[in-house]
This record gives C-alpha cells, structure tokens and sequence, in this order.
C-alpha cells in the first residue's frame, strides 16, 4: 500500500482570490515506512508575497512589496519555476496514491485550482485523508494542530520555527502512524481478517481447512523414535 503524505505552503488562503501554492513537500510511505522517497519543489507564484505569509514561512522576501536581500535559511522565489514547469512532474510522483494531508480541504483547494489553471488532471477529494479529522475524532475537544500532536505523541518537532512544506510531511508522516496505532502498526492484518470474516471485533482465528503438510523426513521421524524408545515408558512423548 502506496501513501503520500504531503504538505503546501502558499501566499494565502483562497486560491480564486489570486493566492498561488510557492512550495510543495511529499514523503513516500509503503505499507506505512518512509520509503526515503520524496518530492521537494519551490515555485514562484508569479505574484507578490503578503507580509502575513511570508510571517508563516518566511519563503519568498524577494516577492515582498518592499523586497530586501534574503537572510541565512529564507528561499528566494524568482529564480524558481512556475507550477506549469512542475505540475506534471508532481501527478507523476503522487500518482493514484492516497494522500496523506493534514486539512486536506485546504491542501486539495490549491492543488486542484494550480492543476485545473494548467489544464492537468486535477485529484479527487475521496484520493486525500485528512489527519485533522482523525485527530478530531480520536481526540474531540482536544487541540489539534500539527504542534498539538506532535506534544501529544512527543514527537520532535524543534526545528519547525517556521512552516515548510517537506519538513511538515516528514514531521506528519510520524503523527500519522501514531493516530491509526502506533510507530509499527499492524499493517491492518487483523482489520482485514475481521472484514474477510464479516465479524467485526469478535473475530477469532480458526483451524485450517487442510493441514500443513509436516516438514519432518522419514529418517528424521525414525531417528526421534529410537530416541524416545531410550527414555523408556514414563517418556513424555508417551503419554497420551
């Protein structure tokens, strides 16, 4: 089972309004363990960057209405591609995989309108899984933002000073299998040995239609034979 989880950070909120995705990061999980696949991509929005955005994430100083020189760490966007030079490139990465997205909603919206401006197949809504209704559901009326869960779950999230996009998906991919049973899951063996049985959570294992044959050879058979036969009648293997 093919996962990505996946991250955006952009210029706003509302794509229709003119706000552009400037970076997207996606780590690859298969049968939920990072594979060390991932895809990384800054582009340039072909627009400015609001003071509010560049404060979440500090991509693009370049594109600020009064432009400075980058700091150590900030990523200039004018040098970037447009999302028409990449937008192949990511259905080709993500391909029919389910996406793992926390406020997918959010996530899909940019997506969607970037590969639909692009004339590119855009991805259906039923494609994405949203952890932030997961954590809602298993924890109603608790925070739930990723730094929420990352105190929660304690996992290390010191070096998100600022949003960005292949660093949030790393630190997801760890939430993630934290909300649905842990850091080794079970890979869904006994859910889909319930659902195979129709018996839900009272599913018990049962005896095999046929044996397995034995792995014992003639000779071996015959060897433990004579060696019991030494031990005399009170030998465990004996006893009925």
């Amino acid at each position: 089972m093919r996962e990505i989880v996946l991250d955006t950070e952009t210029t706003g909120f509302d794509p229709e309004s003119g706000d552009r995705i400037v970076e997207i990061g996606a780590v690859e999980l298969w049968n939920h363990v990072a594979t060390g696949e991932t895809y990384h991509v800054y582009i340039n929005p072909e627009r400015s960057m609001p003071d509010e955005a560049f404060g979440v994430h500090g991509i693009g100083p370049d594109l600020l209405e009064n432009p400075r020189p980058p700091e150590k760490g900030e990523v200039t966007l004018k040098d970037k591609p447009v999302f028409a030079k990449v937008g192949q490139g990511f259905l080709d990465f993500v391909r029919d995989s389910k996406l793992v997205i926390h406020n997918a909603s959010f996530d899909m919206k940019f997506l969607n309108a970037e590969l639909r401006w692009m004339g590119l197949p855009t991805l259906p809504m039923d494609q994405a899984l949203d952890t932030l209704a997961i954590a809602r559901k298993r924890f109603p009326g608790s925070p739930a933002s990723l730094d929420a869960l990352c105190r929660r779950f304690n996992i290390d999230n010191t070096n998100r000073v600022l949003h960005g996009a292949l660093l949030d998906s790393e630190i997801l991919a760890e939430v993630y299998l934290e909300l649905i049973g842990g850091r080794q899951p079970d890979f869904g063996l006994s859910t889909s040995a319930a659902s195979a049985s129709g018996e839900g959570d009272d599913w018990r294992p049962t005896a095999r239609a046929n044996a397995l044959p034995s792995r014992i050879t003639e000779d071996e058979r015959a060897a433990h034979d004579a060696f019991v036969e030494k031990l005399g009648e009170n030998a465990l293997w004996t006893r009925a």
